[in-house]
């Protein structure tokens, strides 16, 4: 075995070193034009403006009033900036949160500005997200520790945590270890949770003299910052590209065996748990079946049912927001519709979220928040450890409705409540009341949103099926055919078992006829055959053909398009903005948001640019509290991205004879020819339209 394993073509298959990986930590990559200078500086811009909260300029004082910063190559002449830019610094880095393709980059792009500036600049790495920097658990980050690194996915070089610096105690320890460090600056790679904690990071440690910069990664695409001119300044974070691509390849992966093997919907549940981003993307890569988008959901509104209640002298108010029920009826539709023309499979995209938007669910969510957070601070216990058995929870919802009703008060849960809650399945039940995250956020991951929509389609599709409505359209020519080889006249038997036998390409069986009975009977009304005669058996063959099997396999991309490697857009924008942060704290800057302006236009356009944080936060409810935070951004139904989508669903469906419309986006590559391909949904939406 030994002799075996010591063979060099052994050793050469099973390294973990491969031409691809050597060929991506040996790619160098392009940088915004203002870097290739020795030294940058920044300028102050006016042009840009933030609708500033009040309560963040109690809170941050010190920050609220800082202004965009661009980044420039046309220093001045002065001795006391070369100084202060090239002094010796100490400069600490932390991922924190999940991880995104292209962190490494970022790192590296610090890494070598920093070295470049000064060769005696030395970059601390902290373990594990914020408790490293709680806990002082850090490595110096050396070439060869960013050169093994350089280009590939994941948060591996240092790791990651979800630890939140968000009490007085944290910020003093955090300060404590920035300062046995002999820190000058602290740099924190995050979504809008981390760059909140930048924030007050940035306001606790101003007096000392720390600066603290923040940089948006987030894979869900939801960090996208805008003034309030509605002006792009941070089109998207690092990451959302490469996950957004990696799940389009495995979900074009699907629509191929999906059209192959003609037995299957695939139903893909993508990451996204507040925003449909990356679902609005993988729909513009794969043209998808069907693709639900969150946003979309929450401003629906079915007009027949105002129209109804308008007829009758009323206002029905549960007619604003879809539900799940009508969901499930729009998915059904698009189901039979395929269905109809010789389909019946196809691809559903449904971003991890969906739920959110979801008008009954979210009314849950929100009170069972409430009641979890009040029982956490009104017994100083943990509500999961009080009732581990979902029946005990569900029997502390029961004694709350039941006091709201003996005592004639206003509660949060009701009995309407208790018993609307008692109609959803068990394992919903379970999902809805799971422990949530650190944030306080409810755990849409943790729930199988998609087998609550897809066992209400069922159902639905069954009750369709039974009134003949839900049928496999069958193909004139193979029909004809069997008839032909059968010695039946296609024709005589067309005109009564079919309801489009003059138009149809796909022939669909009259709704009368939904079951081998019913067929029967409709043979003995027409006079074709007599009671106690036997079925044709061609005839029995192809009604058979016609009886839909709705068939699912469920799917769920997350974990593994946020571990992908990088594209080379995340490549290129992850070390850009590590050189942009570098910039910023050689400059002074602290409470600054490192950015890419222009993100959505050619790589010559790209502008380095620091957004300042506290001018971004704003006060929402969180663990039922109010805090400050960074909005995060939703899909705007009005952008060309989202309208295109919407106008091309009918010819992504395919409810027609004609072949599907399935876009195939390869696999994720990297080449130089590869360096500008970026979203398609940053395309479309850099787009002027007259």
């Amino acid at each position: 075995m030994e002799i075996l394993l010591n063979h060099p073509v052994v050793k050469q298959v099973i390294s973990i070193e491969n031409s691809q990986i050597i060929d991506r930590r040996n790619y160098t990559s392009k940088v915004c034009n203002v870097f290739l200078n020795r030294y940058t500086c920044l300028k102050e811009s006016d042009s840009f403006h933030f609708s500033i909260d009040a309560e963040a300029r109690k809170q941050l004082d010190k920050i609220i009033d800082m202004k965009v910063q661009l980044i420039s190559d046309q220093v001045p002449d002065d001795d006391a900036f070369i100084q202060f830019y090239t002094q010796k610094r100490h400069i600490g880095v932390v991922f924190s949160g999940g991880p995104a393709p292209g962190g490494h980059n970022v790192v590296a792009g610090i890494f070598d500005a920093a070295k470049k500036a000064n060769s005696e600049n030395r970059i601390f790495g902290f373990l594990l997200g914020p408790d490293g920097i709680l806990e002082n658990e850090y490595i110096e980050i050396t070439q060869e520790i960013v050169d093994k690194y350089r280009n590939l996915g994941g948060f591996t070089m240092i790791k990651t945590g979800r630890t939140k610096i968000d009490s007085k105690s944290k910020l003093t320890l955090s300060k404590n270890t920035c300062k046995r460090l002999h820190l000058s600056a602290l740099v924190i790679i995050g979504g809008d949770d981390s760059n909140t904690n930048a924030a007050f990071l940035a306001q606790e440690f101003y007096d000392e003299g720390i600066q603290v910069i923040g940089v948006p990664k987030t894979i869900d695409g939801d960090i996208q910052v805008r003034d309030s001119n509605k002006t792009v300044l941070c089109a998207t974070s690092f990451g959302f590209y490469t996950a957004a691509r990696a799940f389009a390849e495995s979900v074009s992966r699907l629509s191929t065996d999906s059209s192959s093997d003609v037995k299957y919907w695939h139903i893909c549940k993508v990451m996204g748990r507040v925003a449909s981003h990356l679902a609005l993307e993988v729909a513009l890569q794969t043209h998808a079946n069907m693709t639900l988008i969150g946003e979309e959901l929450a401003d629906y509104v079915d007009i027949k049912r105002l129209e109804k209640a308008k007829q009758r002298g009323e206002i029905d108010y549960t007619a604003y927001g879809m539900t799940l029920r009508h969901l499930s009826r729009v998915i059904c539709d698009a189901i039979v519709r395929r269905a109809a023309v010789g389909k019946n499979y196809g691809v559903i995209v449904i971003p991890e979220g969906v739920l959110e938007f979801i008008n009954e669910i979210q009314v849950f969510i929100i009170k069972l928040n409430t009641i979890i957070a009040e029982y956490n601070q009104t017994h100083d216990r943990d509500f999961h450890e009080a009732f581990p058995q979902l029946e005990d929870k569900l029997d502390y919802l029961r004694r709350l409705a039941r006091s709201a009703r003996e005592n004639n008060t206003i509660s949060v849960w009701n009995t309407r409540d208790d018993d609307l809650f008692h109609d959803i399945p068990d394992f919903f039940q379970e999902g809805l009341l799971m422990e949530r995250d650190s944030h306080g956020n409810f755990q849409f991951s943790q729930i199988e949103t998609d087998k609550i929509i897809i066992s209400m389609v069922k159902d639905y599709l069954n009750i369709l099926k039974e009134q003949g409505l839900y049928k496999i359209g069958i193909e004139r020519s193979w029909y004809r055919s069997k008839m032909e080889e059968s010695g039946l006249d296609a024709d005589f038997y067309g005109s009564i078992l079919f309801k489009n036998y003059d138009t149809g390409a796909y022939l669909l069986f009259k709704e009368t006829i939904m079951s081998k009975k019913k067929l029967v009977q409709e043979l003995v009304k027409e006079n074709v055959i007599s009671s106690d005669r036997e079925l044709p058996k061609i005839i029995e063959k192809i009604y058979s053909k016609s009886v839909p099997k709705f068939k699912n396999q469920t799917h769920f991309f997350g974990y593994d398009g946020r571990g992908s490697d990088p594209t080379m857009f995340d490549c290129v924008y992850g070390y850009n903005l590590g050189l942009a942060a570098f910039s910023l704290l050689a400059n002074k800057a602290t409470g600054m948001m490192a950015a890419i302006k222009n993100l959505e236009y050619e790589f010559e356009e790209w502008q380095p640019i620091g957004i300042p944080i506290a001018p971004l936060m704003h006060l929402e409810e969180r663990q039922a509290k109010l805090n400050l935070v960074i909005e995060k951004s939703l899909v705007n139904v009005n952008s060309n991205a989202f309208k295109v989508v919407k106008s091309l669903r009918s010819k992504w469906l395919a409810a027609t004879p004609h072949d599907d419309d399935y876009r195939r986006p390869g696999p994720i590559t990297f080449g130089q020819d590869m360096s500008w391909e970026k979203p398609i949904s940053l395309t479309l939406n850099a787009l002027t339209i007259d």
